[in-house]
């Protein structure tokens, strides 16, 4: 038995096990990167591992950002301590996850995922891999969470720029897929057979196009290939999943960029119901893109952006398109509304799985855009006491810049809102007085297209 364990040991069977390596070491003096650079809790978290006897690296985007001279966002390490071993070792931690188990190390305001060294499921173990429930039939993983070494952790993940492991006890890079020299080439390269990592995720392929977009990256010939003919695998993603994965292309800071790239490859299909129909439409696409050019802007000046108005823009001219169908069929402008709305979310939750957090603040959104052109009385007073008034008056803005309604609603809130008392009843008796014709509500102006199209 003894005689067992100390062979596996160095046969490098075990975790993190010391056998031969077949990873490229970059010493500190060829990429630069010092332990201080790391945050402090990756570097109490690897520090505790490797003085248990633990290997422990920080591993994926941190290790990539460094090297591409960017500040990392996040730091996750990767070990060979079991999720139960790391743990035990850091009282403020918790095991999460059921597909990976990882545990969350939290230092402060920081918090650092620790994962355990994993090897991809292996279908020699006895009968097949469907047989056994690790994969669906389009060979989409299902059951993943088999432990390894340090080179199988390294094989099993995507892209070779995500696959490197720095140490920071001796500041070196362990590269096992050329990460390194991708990177120097701006290049994104599936690690194995793109067909077989897709079918196994087809989440890799947005993946691919997201990081493409945000380090302004080309995808390798063959790691694109295959994307649009396995573009339908993505249907087979649970919704949830799917809705975590759009929230980090839109919030990215280069969703413009991004939503691009997603049309080029075929891949906008599937993520939001007609997303590629709104993308079509001159005024809707125009609309779109505003919104996702000034979430970027926002993103990248360090301030806050609110997924819940993202999606509202994404989907508001789903709504307008059912609203005018419902109103022609006889129902009053705003019960047609309110029903519009619960027409588009309801199909949306089908490919979509929008929290009901969001869903909430998207319908007090679009609700609003009516009452914007009523100014008269104490309507407006009201309408700004709203907990969502400033979401909603951006969302006017929006609809102002893109065309779709005159600019000039858009200016009088702009100064209503800053104005004193004695202005603003200056504003409410020009806009609503008896020497001045009343204005009709104007609707909102639809695309080219939208008179004609079905209910949602």
């Amino acid at each position: 038995m003894i005689k067992k364990l100390i062979g596996r040991v160095f046969s490098g069977k075990m975790f993190g096990g010391r056998g031969k390596s077949r990873a490229h070491v970059i010493p500190f003096k060829e990429h630069g990167v010092v332990r201080e650079q790391i945050s402090a809790c990756a570097l109490s978290v690897t520090d505790t591992l490797q003085a248990r006897g633990y290997a422990a690296f920080v591993v994926g985007g941190a290790v990539r950002d460094l090297l591409l001279k960017r500040e990392p966002k996040d730091f996750d390490v990767a070990t060979s301590a079991t999720p139960e071993e790391v743990r035990g070792l850091f009282r403020r931690s918790r095991i999460i996850g059921r597909r990976f188990q990882i545990v969350h190390v939290m230092c402060g305001r920081e918090t650092v995922e620790v994962s355990t060294f994993r090897a991809s499921h292996d279908a020699a173990e006895g009968g097949d891999d469907i047989a056994k429930g690790k994969t669906d039939e389009h060979g989409r993983i299902l059951r993943d969470n088999v432990f390894g070494n340090q080179e199988q952790d390294a094989t099993r993940r995507d892209l070779s720029i995500n696959a490197l492991f720095y140490d920071p006890s001796t500041q070196q890079v362990h590269d096992y897929h050329g990460g390194v020299a991708d990177l120097k080439k701006k290049r994104l390269r599936m690690i194995g057979d793109p067909v077989q990592r897709y079918r196994e995720d087809p989440v890799r392929m947005l993946r691919a196009v997201r990081f493409a977009a945000a380090l302004d990256f080309e995808i390798d010939p063959a790691t694109r290939k295959p994307i649009r003919e396995l573009a339908d695998l993505l249907q087979n993603v649970p919704p949830a999943r799917l809705f975590d994965e759009m929230l980090k292309l839109l919030l990215s800071g280069h969703a413009v960029e991004t939503v691009k790239r997603l049309r080029k490859d075929g891949l906008h299909h599937g993520l939001l119901p007609l997303l590629d129909v709104i993308l079509e439409q001159p005024l809707g696409e125009r609309f779109v893109m505003l919104a996702l050019k000034n979430t970027d802007a926002r993103i990248r000046g360090e301030k806050g952006v609110s997924p819940a108005f993202l999606f509202a823009t994404l989907l508001w001219h789903e709504v307008l398109a059912a609203w005018k169908s419902i109103e022609k069929g006889g129902t009053p402008a705003i019960p047609a509304l309110y029903k519009a709305m619960d027409q588009v979310m309801q199909a949306q939750a089908e490919k979509l799985a929008i929290p009901r957090r969001y869903g909430g603040d998207m319908k007090d959104i679009w609700a609003m855009q009516p009452r914007f052109e009523q100014r008269s009385g104490r309507r407006p007073y009201r309408l700004l006491e709203l907990p969502r008034f400033r979401a909603g008056y951006d969302f006017l803005l929006l609809r102002c810049e893109s065309g779709e309604i005159d600019v000039e609603l858009g200016e009088w809130w702009t100064q209503f809102q800053d104005a004193n008392e004695s202005t603003r009843e200056q504003m409410l008796k020009a806009d609503s007085g008896p020497a001045k014709k009343r204005r009709r509500r104007r609707k909102p102006r639809l695309p080219a297209d939208a008179a004609d199209a079905p209910e949602v």
